[in-house]
């Protein structure tokens, strides 16, 4: 019989995040994998969810390449897929943590498709996590929508193009992996007249935690990895 492939989210940073449905399951698995850079070892996923393993517990890291290159993306994957599918196989069930939620902007999507393909019966059960613009939101105090206001989600990661396409039929806008092309975001941001109507929030819930709503503060900053915008036409207040 196959085993379970476990998508669970751990959320945005606070090991006291993690839902108690997360903890069981992580306490019952067999094997335990987390997402790391191919540049090294390190995981936040799980550093997190640490705390929450049995010792006795084997963990590993698949890593995946920080590119957008298709080739490299592919072999990856393929190779990480095949790590876990030989555990399935073996009857083992296998979790795969990831920050946040797993069915939003994560690693574990393109994981699962593969699995999918290569062990279509195999049983996949996901673990919703707390995301990190939920968490972003909470600790700067700004409300995500209200009312019959809009919200639109997007990602950064190439920079904020998107922006004034979405900001013309949205009220509000989560702007995801706000890092790499800050400036360039900021540009946007300021070409939109948008400048006193966002929030910059970076390292939510963890050690050097940022909420910024000055613009101009902004500009001198070089964000972390762990970085988003709150954007509000009706205005930023906190």
């Amino acid at each position: 019989m196959l085993g379970t492939f476990y998508g669970i989210g751990v959320g945005p940073g606070d090991p006291e995040l993690l839902t108690l449905k997360a903890v069981r399951v992580l306490n019952q698995v067999d094997h335990v994998f987390a997402a790391a850079s191919s540049k090294n070892d390190y995981s936040l996923a799980l550093d997190i969810a640490r705390c929450h393993l049995r010792p006795a517990t084997p963990v590993d890291c698949l890593n995946f390449p920080m590119t957008f290159e298709p080739e490299h993306l592919e072999t990856a994957w393929q190779a990480n897929c095949e790590t876990v599918r030989d555990l399935l196989v073996a009857g083992k069930d296998v979790a795969f943590l990831t920050l946040g939620d797993p069915m939003t902007f994560s690693t574990f999507n393109y994981l699962l498709r593969k699995v999918r393909r290569q062990l279509p019966r195999a049983r996949v059960q996901v673990i919703p996590g707390i995301t990190s613009f939920q968490a972003a939101a909470a600790c700067a105090t700004i409300p995500l929508a209200e009312g019959e206001e809009t919200i639109t989600v997007i990602s950064g990661a190439k920079g904020g193009e998107r922006l004034r396409e979405v900001i013309a039929v949205s009220d509000n806008v989560v702007l995801m992996k706000a890092y790499k092309q800050f400036p360039q975001i900021l540009s946007h941001i300021e070409a939109l007249g948008l400048e006193h109507k966002c929030c910059f929030i970076s390292r939510c819930g963890l050690e050097g935690e940022v909420v910024e709503t000055d613009f101009g503060r902004m500009s001198a900053m070089n964000p972390h990895y762990l970085s988003l915008m709150i954007l509000k036409k009706g205005g930023i207040s906190v």
